[in-house]
């Protein structure tokens, strides 16, 4: 046992069990250099206003960055008698200077303490983020265009559909993640607040700036109600949620890469850096990367809703219950940061099988639409080249061929509009081509594609 933190009101001894279960710091520490950061700022203003002397700030100052410095030299010890990283902080900061380190938390409330290092935490952790993501957005633009040519089949229900240049696909997740990227940037507005000030709940009778400490801490705006302040984890929630779809989106793109490196599929293969083998079988190379970041995606998406569920039923303003805000969302951030590097890697090292890519495209019905279209253009109503052309690949697929192989006189059995033409029509890389809408998959306007994308950067 050992004597509480709080003295006065406390005068039982506190049980190490229940010490233990409290405290925070065990997770709470990887916030030491924005809660002394604040810490300085605080100070900074609090001699600023007369309400501590110069010389005491001068000490505190000292002392605060000689704390970080033991820190980052592996030379700080924590207690859990001593809860969290702002009394742990503070008690070292009395250890060294003594009384003057008292001082430090004059007009201020560990309430709008930790909202302030969380608001400078998150907005650090958001920016290197949004970095992380431009980064694997720019592989995916070298990826496109290194094989802008290359045809592979595209899917809807997971069947073949029809052929698309591999560029146009890869550029899908370039736009999913450039919405991620957004909505990252967006939610900066919302963390880039200053609590710093509020107090515990309802300000404080000291002349205090807030607006100095906003400005030194470098947000860019200030909570006008205090009791908000200290409340609000709106901003967690939004960067969970962020996460969390960001997250899908690598998961998706985590279920193409190994949907194409199997043997059935072949499209692909990735470098062994981001593979693994199996213990039994020799044989075997697994995509585990990838199979980690789509099941690290539950995870993300389990933390946003606990964080949901944290909320939903508090009353205004602190609770205790507000302690769990920490763990989830310091674990979504490094899940993110973590999948963004690796899918970045994976992408950067892929090989791209163009001979089997082009087997495929050559050897499916996916140039169906196109004879149909084809059809169309003739003067066929829709609806009656899509059953003829339906009729051809029952045959085709009845005589084990394909489109293409069908002859001249088979073709005008089925309709007599059909030209020799059709040869030339049928070849995936004019089916490819003859896509000219924008946002289409022909090469020129993927090409288009790329340069919109290169301003977005």
């Amino acid at each position: 046992m050992s004597k509480k933190a709080w003295g006065g009101r406390f005068q039982e001894e506190s049980i190490s069990w229940v010490e233990e279960f409290n405290a925070s710091i065990h997770f709470d520490k990887v916030l030491i250099e924005e809660d002394i950061n604040g810490s300085l700022a605080h100070a900074g203003m609090l001699a600023a206003q007369n309400i501590i002397s110069e010389y005491e700030y001068s000490q505190i100052k000292a002392g605060l960055l000689s704390i970080l410095e033991d820190y980052n030299k592996g030379q700080l010890t924590f207690s859990v008698s001593r809860e969290d990283i702002h009394m742990n902080v503070e008690a070292a900061l009395i250890e060294k200077i003594g009384s003057a380190g008292g001082k430090l938390h004059t007009a201020r409330s560990r309430n709008d303490q930790v909202a302030t290092d969380m608001h400078l935490f998150v907005k650090k952790e958001v920016n290197a983020v949004i970095q992380a993501t431009e980064m694997l957005q720019q592989t995916i633009i070298d990826l496109a265009e290194a094989h802008i040519d290359v045809i592979m089949p595209g899917y809807t229900h997971l069947q073949r559909a029809q052929p698309i240049l591999f560029s146009h696909h890869i550029m899908t997740y370039f736009w999913m993640l450039e919405r991620d990227k957004s909505r990252f940037n967006d939610s900066l507005k919302r963390i880039d607040l200053s609590p710093l000030g509020a107090g515990a709940i309802s300000g404080t009778t000291f002349n205090i700036d807030r607006f100095q400490t906003k400005d030194d801490l470098g947000f860019e705006g200030i909570y006008h109600n205090s009791m908000d302040a200290v409340s609000d984890r709106d901003y967690i929630v939004e960067t969970l949620s962020n996460i969390s779809l960001s997250m899908v989106h690598l998961s998706r793109l985590s279920e193409e890469l190994i949907f194409w490196t199997t043997d059935e599929a072949n499209f692909v293969t990735l470098s062994d850096a981001f593979t693994t083998g199996s213990s039994m079988m020799p044989q075997k190379k697994n995509p585990d990367m990838a199979e980690l970041i789509r099941g690290k995606t539950g995870r993300t998406s389990g933390h946003l809703m606990a964080m949901l569920m944290l909320l939903k039923g508090l009353p205004l303003t602190y609770n205790k219950d507000m302690q769990e805000d920490k763990e989830g969302l310091f674990d979504s951030l490094t899940t993110i940061k973590g999948s963004l590097k690796i899918m970045n890697g994976m992408l950067e090292t892929l090989t791209i099988n163009e001979a089997v890519l082009e087997a495929a495209v050559n050897e499916d019905f996916s140039n169906a639409t196109e004879l149909a279209d084809y059809l169309v253009a003739k003067g066929i109503p829709f609806r009656d080249s899509h059953e003829i052309v339906g009729k051809l690949v029952l045959t085709c697929i009845n005589q084990g061929i394909y489109l293409k192989d069908l002859t001249l006189e088979a073709f005008k059995d089925a309709s007599e509009v059909i030209e020799d033409d059709i040869y030339n029509i049928l070849s995936p890389k004019v089916v490819v081509n003859r896509r000219v809408s924008y946002g289409s998959t022909g090469t020129e306007s993927v090409k288009q594609q790329i340069e919109v994308a290169k301003n977005h950067m």
